[in-house]
């Protein structure tokens, strides 16, 4: 199951889970990108599911483990990614209505996720469940993201805490951390050639990454291969937590 998948790093997911085998299950509230990548999906064999909706509504939550029961019989994995930038800009210029924007869409959507995708991982024996963070607010501060910082930062401790609930019973729980990619999120806060420049220099690697290698490191944390990996905060940011040049 993949939120936010209509574009960016939960396209780029959902494709590769996909071409790996997995039978998949897509959100995300723009329809038509939905159903043209379950189109693509199909085209190169594989198994997919466009379900329509809002992460911040709690019955479109239930409704996308319902459908992703009907259809496939249980739930392994789960990608929660949806979220928004939202309004940037200091605190005491911000409204409560931007605040509560961001967090709803970004922390209570994610809440509201689990709520429902934990009992079905549990009914089906265990699987992993992961978050999309970010370094913004774990490893750094950037000024005038105090709203998607906090909700961002928030998924950590939501994550550490499922993770000691559920590990006995087989559920692992992750927060990926991307550094800077190029999606439509990433031009919006940089849209200049300079912008654009300025936060690849803020990278040890000096880029920015393509949604595709962050997928690899959600099928990492879906797979096996991390097994023993449960309440992680894992950078995958390119060096922008360590990087002081």
């Amino acid at each position: 199951m993949f939120t936010g998948a209509s574009a960016g790093i939960g396209h780029a997911t959902a494709r590769l889970f996909a071409r790996e085998g997995a039978a998949v299950v897509v959100a995300a509230r723009r329809e038509d990108e939905l159903e043209a990548l379950v189109d693509a999906i199909k085209k190169e064999g594989g198994q997919a599911l466009a379900v329509t909706g809002d992460v911040s509504d709690e019955h479109f939550a239930k409704k996308l483990v319902e459908r992703t029961i009907e259809r496939f019989g249980q739930l392994d994995i789960a990608f929660n990614n949806a979220g928004i930038l939202g309004a940037m800009g200091p605190v005491p210029d911000m409204s409560l209505a931007d605040w509560n924007q961001v967090i709803t869409t970004n922390l209570t959507g994610a809440f509201l996720a689990a709520k429902y995708q934990l009992p079905a991982m549990l009914a089906s024996g265990g699987g992993s469940l992961i978050f999309t963070s970010t370094f913004v607010g774990y490893t750094a501060g950037m000024p005038g993201m105090a709203a998607y910082a906090a909700s961002k930062a928030g998924l950590i401790g939501l994550t550490q805490v499922l993770a000691c609930e559920y590990g006995p019973l087989n559920v692992r729980v992750n927060a990926l951390l991307p550094g800077g990619t190029d999606t439509a999120a990433a031009r919006e806060f940089a849209s200049t050639p300079d912008e654009q420049a300025f936060v690849a220099n803020l990278h040890a690697m000096k880029r920015i990454a393509k949604p595709e290698e962050i997928a690899q490191s959600a099928l990492y944390l879906a797979s096996d291969a991390s097994s023993f990996t449960t309440g992680s905060a894992l950078l995958v940011d390119g060096g922008v937590s360590i990087n002081r040049v």
